[in-house]
């Protein structure tokens, strides 16, 4: 609704945008509470939204054309549409460009698309980039000046231009799916809605020329392999099932199947992204007919090409994870304690538990699952927690 009502009001007017969406929340609580929930909410949703923007550009004398000009019912029908040579008409991919607009530093502009267009809240985002919600939210607020003061516009970039966008673009989405499969929510351990947004619009990239990229497929190989596990990764009652203990039969087989297809395309390409390795690694795991029979050995040297390319400290946790299956408990306790800057990331405490609850160190072990729980709001990480430190005590 935010990216339509930008499209319609004009990028400057963001702000305006949020809060008619916000009003037209708002009203839809208070009314349907008393009058019942409408046969089609989406199209009452943006209907109330689109006259409230009319309402706001009338209220402008300099803009009343423009107000007759979006006087029909064209939002009503929050739909995708095709493509154009030049010019993505779905609203939440425009706005997504509009926002990674190269003069708008990276991480600006990304963590202002995924506030606006993916719904996440400040505390997400900053989970997302390791970093204070102070910053993510200054970030957010340049962003919205550069667009203001520069009057950036919605138009997607031309084929050649693309590249300086679509990089950016990625990493909105792959951030946006990555908070779904991960959700930071208390009491949501999975979004499915986020994941199934995420893969429909880098669906809609691999659609349009300009935009099929190999690391565009590679994104959407990647995608297709985690959503594989997603109705295996709770029980009926919502606990964490572990990759170790999920019931590979109820993992989806038409989506590995999707996620290879789309692997193989972008392959085409010379040119090698991060989501090729991540999909790889990912596809490993998806064909493991046991977590046993898994190609550790081959997950792990591929975190150490990645880790090459993105010496990030969330890598180095996952190529020391691997580690312990492909090669000693010891290594990946010794590449854990070398990572820095995951001092109050749960999942690094996490997976110190683990390991040295392998090695028989029972007391350093429940030490690292009661920091991971102290860190962690998430009530269904911290009952696995609680189930791992009783295990260090028996």
């Amino acid at each position: 609704m935010v990216s339509v009502l930008t499209r319609m009001l004009g990028v400057d007017q963001i702000d305006v945008a949020e809060d008619i969406v916000q009003d037209t929340l708002l009203k839809a609580m208070r009314l349907w509470s008393m009058q019942g929930i409408p046969a089609n909410p989406p199209a009452w949703l943006y209907t109330v939204a689109k006259n409230k923007a009319i309402d706001f550009i009338r209220a402008k004398k300099s803009q009343v054309a423009a107000a007759r000009k979006y006087s029909s019912s064209d939002m009503v029908e929050p739909e995708v549409d095709p493509f154009q040579e030049n010019e993505i008409q779905d609203s939440v991919l425009c706005m997504i460009f509009a926002c990674c607009h190269p003069a708008i530093p990276e991480e600006s502009g990304v963590a202002m698309s995924l506030k606006i267009l993916g719904g996440l809240s400040v505390q997400e985002i900053a989970k997302a980039y390791l970093t204070s919600e102070e910053t993510v939210a200054k970030r957010i607020y340049r962003a919205k000046e550069k667009i203001r003061m520069d009057n950036i516009p919605l138009h997607v970039p031309s084929p050649d231009a693309m590249p300086a966008r679509l990089d950016n673009v990625l990493r909105v989405l792959y951030l946006m799916f990555n908070e779904g499969y991960h959700s930071s929510q208390p009491n949501e351990i999975i979004r499915k809605d986020l994941c199934a947004e995420a893969m429909r619009l880098t669906h809609v990239l691999t659609q349009h020329r300009s935009s099929n990229r190999p690391s565009v497929n590679a994104l959407l190989a990647l995608m297709c392999f985690q959503s594989c596990r997603l109705l295996a990764r709770t029980d009926d009652q919502g606990n964490i099932i572990t990759l170790k203990y999920q019931d590979r039969s109820k993992w989806n087989k038409p989506l590995i199947l999707k996620g290879r297809d789309y692997l193989d395309r972008a392959a085409e390409g010379p040119v090698i992204s991060l989501y090729h390795i991540e999909a790889a690694i990912a596809g490993l795991h998806a064909s493991a007919p046991t977590f046993e029979q898994t190609d550790w050995l081959s997950v792990h040297d591929l975190y150490t090409t990645l880790y090459q390319l993105n010496p990030s400290p969330i890598v180095a946790l996952n190529k020391a994870i691997a580690s312990s299956y492909a090669i000693s408990n010891e290594s990946a306790l010794e590449l854990l304690k070398q990572i820095k800057g995951l001092e109050k990331y749960h999942l690094y405490h996490a997976a110190l538990g683990e390991v040295r609850l392998s090695l028989g160190e029972f007391a350093k072990a429940k030490e690292h699952f009661e920091d991971a729980f102290n860190l962690t709001q998430s009530a269904a990480e911290r009952q696995l927690l609680q189930h791992k430190m009783e295990l260090c005590t028996k």
